[in-house]
């Protein structure tokens, strides 16, 4: 294959490596984020909707916190095989169908008569969404070298803490169309909020590519250039493999059940059970201080746009010092911090305070962890390691919300379920530290081109 050779620049980035990353960058990373942002708010809107629908359909905060936890439970079950299912059918196809799928389910949201259809619904709603960040995580790692990855996925998944910081108060102003053409403003929030999914998955459906081969909009030199450079990056991975073990390449399947991918797991679920818990309960937290809806979407909002920004600026410092252990450690360690905060806190202002340091935390760790994913994990275990993390982590994104809610039915308030959130992020972060040997990945200059 041939590399066509490019002068390099003062920061020792050649020019058809710039070229290319920025065109791989612009192409498809903004297109994915806005797809995640609509995933997310069909995810987490369900929180605002709660503040009209539990009356209306007769839900009670555990059958609210059930519901959530089934769509989690579809999440665990069926991440693996749909990101086994993207490798053999293909990221374009694949990924719109998710996308089609989940918009017409989030829709169907807005008919659910009671605790069983809602059950129903939102079990649906995880089968439909399970496979897709774990596809775009690994979708990503086909088109950016190791030394860009933080960054990228962390610009990417700024569509988490971004979805609740529009997403809040926009829920807010759609519950007032409450009447309008006979519907209540729930359901004109499940039908107005998810309908931007199935047109995405369509566009999907001729926008992406599956891989640099098929990428028609890159020049054949910046084509050739970034295949090697992944070639080269897959091929010194597995010889570091190797040269630190006597044991043959493991089967895809044997290398899901080894103990780095269940630690990984262990370690996104500090992250996973507060993110979970928070989009759930936290427009109720706030509206105890006796908020109207459209305030406690704006005060909601705010913790998740400090989430945006530290987001970005933590996986751009992640990929400039090469360091992903200490950069997962630290965003557990500052969401138990912020936990701990709004348990001691009575009132609004010190609550706010608490909730946007871990929010802050629950967000900033997404970049660097999946970058140590795509790092840690062998070869083989990519695909599915991937979605099996994500989804065994998310175990804790299912219990975590029933937790809150249990406290919340039978204590008439939060406290002990965020503290117990709270300790779960310490631990996790402890154990990143103790347990978790990163690589040095390369850094510095090529972390800058991308900026």
């Amino acid at each position: 294959m041939a590399i066509v050779a490019a002068r390099s620049s003062a920061d020792g980035i050649s020019e058809i490596e710039r070229r290319t990353i920025k065109r791989v960058a612009l192409r498809i990373v903004p297109f994915l984020m806005v797809c995640f942002l609509i995933n997310f708010i069909d995810r987490i809107n369900v929180g605002m909707a709660a503040l009209t629908m539990n009356h209306d359909i007769g839900l009670k905060p555990t059958d609210l916190a059930f519901g959530v936890s089934l769509f989690f439970a579809a999440y665990v079950v069926f991440g693996i095989p749909s990101n086994l299912a993207l490798e053999r059918v293909g990221a374009r196809r694949w990924l719109a169908l998710i996308m089609v799928c989940w918009g017409l389910v989030s829709m169907q949201t807005a008919f659910v008569a009671g605790t069983g259809s809602f059950y129903v619904n939102r079990f649906l709603l995880g089968v439909a969404e399970a496979g897709f960040l774990p596809g775009c995580i690994l979708f990503m790692s086909y088109w950016f070298p190791s030394a860009y990855r933080a960054k990228m996925i962390s610009i990417f998944a700024v569509a988490l803490p971004l979805s609740g910081f529009v997403g809040s108060p926009i829920s807010g102003l759609i519950l007032e169309m409450h009447g309008f053409l006979g519907l209540t403003g729930w359901q004109w929030l499940f039908l107005l909020e998810a309908f931007p999914a199935v047109l995405l998955g369509v566009v999907a459906l001729f926008y992406l590519s599956d891989g640099a081969p098929q990428a028609r909009w890159l020049q054949p030199e910046e084509r050739d250039w970034l295949l090697a450079r992944l070639d080269a990056e897959r091929r010194a991975a597995a010889e570091r493999r190797a040269g630190s073990s006597s044991k043959p390449e493991m089967s895809a399947l044997r290398s899901l059940l080894q103990p780095q991918v269940f630690l990984l797991s262990f370690v996104y679920s500090g992250s996973a059970g507060a993110s979970a818990a928070l989009y759930i309960w936290q427009p109720q937290i706030l509206k105890e201080f006796g908020l109207s809806n459209f305030q406690t979407g704006l005060v909601t909002a705010i913790p998740f746009g400090l989430g945006c920004i530290g987001m970005v600026l933590w996986g751009r410092r992640s990929d400039r010092a090469g360091e992903r252990v200490w950069h997962t450690a630290i965003p557990l360690l500052t969401l138990s911090a912020g936990l701990a905060i709004s348990v001691i806190s009575h009132s609004l202002l010190p609550t706010v305070i608490g909730l946007c340091f871990a929010i802050v935390g629950t967000y900033s760790i997404k970049g660097p962890f999946y970058a140590l994913c795509t790092e840690y994990l062998p070869a083989t275990a990519a695909a599915g390691g991937i979605a099996m993390i994500n989804g065994i982590g998310n175990i804790a994104g299912g219990a975590a919300p029933y937790v809150l809610g249990w406290f919340k039915e039978h204590t008439g308030s939060f406290p002990m379920g965020l503290l117990a959130l709270s300790c779960l992020g310490l631990v996790t972060g402890v154990v990143t530290v103790l347990t978790i040997r990163g690589e040095k990945v390369p850094a510095a200059p090529a972390a800058r081109a991308a900026s």
